[in-house]
């Protein structure tokens, strides 16, 4: 046989060498769940391993993802009950705990990269990411200031990327005129493009205590739809996005093929909090090992398209890097 694709399968060494996709830790970010208080590191029971950290606790964790190499963190923030109300009015309170704690890492981790969650659903009883009229409606134009004014609350905070996951019509740009008109024309946008009305959210609903009153379906997308997704897309791109993210990731990998065929700018996935819980079920139960399946989620991921990959695996994956000795 003139033909044996085996030898380039024939020792470490060689697969090394001819690897086609690879990842870096710099294209991972570590989510993290904030609260109000002191000394709280509390484990949430759907996602194992995962925690909310209270400012102090918070500096400490991202401390030790520095020593493993993670470098980039998406924030979001549980927000107590008596702090909700129907317009969100302590997103961008000066008082809100999270835009301290924004302040807090950039003073003691300058280099950090940040990306904060603008969204109205932590800071409302109605837990959707729009604002509800009396008949229930999900009202999209009237939703676009409070989306402005947290977006400029969090970079005077110092955030450096912001990530509206709300999908409401005409939100990119309406962020990017309100940055810029306060001079904040190098905080980005990140904004969740494609954000499907998907059933692995749970355990990240259950981590902010904010799960949607009602019907998502009229701003969420229809998981069943890829054109819609290159719109989507499109529209935030020509508004000023400077990233596209689609969120989930494993059941959405031709959706990140296609992005990445139709646009020059950087894509990320959210590997969303379901995902991360059924494999931590799966290794539980004694079904799978953790570390190949993480490896191999991320790499199909990454291989689908996917520039950066939002991960609750960022810091594990990191350390397993280090262990082995690779990147």
């Amino acid at each position: 046989m003139l033909q044996r694709p085996r030898r380039n399968r024939h020792t470490d060494a060689i697969r090394r060498m001819v690897r086609e996709t690879r990842i870096h830790t710099d294209q991972l970010v570590q989510p993290l769940f904030l609260v109000d208080g002191r000394d709280v590191r509390e484990p949430i029971e759907s996602m194992p391993g995962q925690n909310r950290w209270s400012r102090d606790m918070l500096l400490e964790e991202i401390g030790t993802c520095l020593e493993a190499g993670i470098s980039r963190f998406a924030l979001f923030p549980r927000v107590a009950d008596q702090h909700k109300d129907k317009k969100a009015s302590y997103s961008h309170a000066a008082g809100n705990f999270y835009l301290k704690t924004i302040r807090s890492i950039k003073e003691l981790y300058p280099e950090v990269h940040l990306i904060g969650d603008v969204s109205i659903a932590p800071y409302t009883k109605d837990g959707h990411d729009g604002l509800v009229s009396p008949e229930g409606e999900i009202l999209n134009d009237e939703t676009l200031p409070i989306l402005a004014q947290m977006a400029v609350a969090q970079a005077q905070a110092g955030i450096d990327w912001v990530g509206p996951s709300d999908m409401m019509d005409g939100r990119v740009r309406h962020l990017r005129e309100a940055l810029d008109q306060k001079g904040f024309h190098n905080v980005g946008i990140m904004p969740y493009s494609v954000r499907y009305a998907s059933a692995f959210y749970g355990p990240y609903q259950d981590a902010l205590d904010s799960s949607p009153k009602g019907d998502p379906h009229t701003y969420l997308m229809d998981p069943s739809n890829v054109r819609e997704a290159l719109l989507e897309a499109e529209l935030d791109e020509a508004e000023g996005a400077d990233c596209l993210c689609i969120k989930p990731a494993l059941s959405y990998l031709d959706v990140i093929r296609a992005l990445r065929e139709n646009s020059n700018l950087p894509i990320a996935a959210y590997h969303v909090s379901g995902e991360y819980a059924m494999l931590m079920a799966a290794v539980k139960a004694g079904h799978m090992e953790l570390e190949p399946a993480v490896a191999e989620m991320l790499t199909a991921i990454r291989r689908a398209g996917a520039d950066i990959i939002i991960t609750y695996f960022a810091k594990p994956y990191a350390r397993m890097v280090q262990q082995v000795g690779q990147g």
